[in-house]
């Protein structure tokens, strides 16, 4: 599933390539046909992200709501666009540009308040200038639950994924398995400051990097990652392989359903 900084980055490219003005909106699958007419025509006034949730802004009680979820994708082209191939739900057609998206987990059309509910559901997302890390140390604070769980959760926290969780992580030195009312304050806040930065740099890289400057291959000499998930990365993805820092083999276990990795060594209870 895209993690959060995917988002960040359509809704600027959609701002930049839709932003301002009218817009042709169809839905060739016809799952969103109705909506896609009403909307057909109008302004599209802004674009913007709130973790793994896209929106569309045309005018009051007039937002597209997007959950890409596993298997959604936009895709982009420039004008003048082929036929529809495959499921696309939702067409987007600018000046210049245009958007098909297929497969999303949602794609709907919602009430300005519709909207504000489904944010309020969520965490604090660390891409955000209105996020409020206050909100998500609330929750962690009292909770037994492990840190690892709670940082996937989007209601705790908006954005990060199985990804972001691992390496913030390994970065801190935090074994995963801490209860979030065992993490202290202190601790909380380098976690959210190095999210903000690491989810930052992967909105403007397109692509998530978490290695420090001195464990790059440049560095160490060893062979960049090969992975389709791309950038280099501590743990993720690196079960039995030595970890960058120790050499202790990076371990993985399953943690509410999602691979979870770590280094025994590094970050040791």
């Amino acid at each position: 599933m895209p993690e959060g900084h995917t988002l960040h980055r359509l809704a600027q490219l959609h701002q930049k390539r839709y932003g301002g003005a009218a817009v042709r909106v169809g839905s060739p699958q016809g799952r969103f046909a109705a909506s896609a007419a009403l909307l057909d025509g109008s302004v599209l006034r802004r674009a913007e992200a709130h973790g793994k949730h896209l929106f569309h802004f045309h005018g009051p009680d007039r937002v597209v709501h997007v959950h890409l979820g596993l298997y959604g994708t936009f895709t982009e082209s420039e004008l003048p666009m082929d036929e529809p191939r495959g499921q696309v739900r939702m067409r987007i057609v600018g000046d210049t540009h245009g958007t098909d998206l297929r497969g999303p987990t949602a794609c709907e059309l919602l009430t300005d308040a519709e909207v504000e509910a489904l944010r309020d559901r969520l965490g604090p997302d660390p891409l955000r200038a209105d996020a409020d890390p206050d909100r998500a140390w609330q929750r962690i604070s009292r909770s037994r639950t492990s840190i690892a769980a709670l940082l996937l959760d989007q209601k705790v926290l908006a954005g990060a994924g199985n990804v972001y969780r691992a390496e913030v992580l390994f970065r801190h030195g935090i074994p995963p398995r801490t209860p979030g009312r065992d993490l202290g304050r202190e601790r909380w806040d380098l976690v959210w400051s190095d999210l903000v930065e690491l989810m930052a740099a992967g909105v403007r890289a397109g692509r998530i990097d978490t290695v420090r400057p001195e464990h790059e291959p440049e560095a160490t000499g060893r062979a960049p990652r090969q992975d389709r998930h791309g950038g280099e990365v501590y743990v993720y993805r690196r079960a039995g392989q030595p970890c960058l820092v120790c050499g202790t083999e990076v371990a993985t276990a399953d943690l509410v359903g999602r691979k979870l990795y770590w280094c025994p060594s590094c970050q040791a209870a």
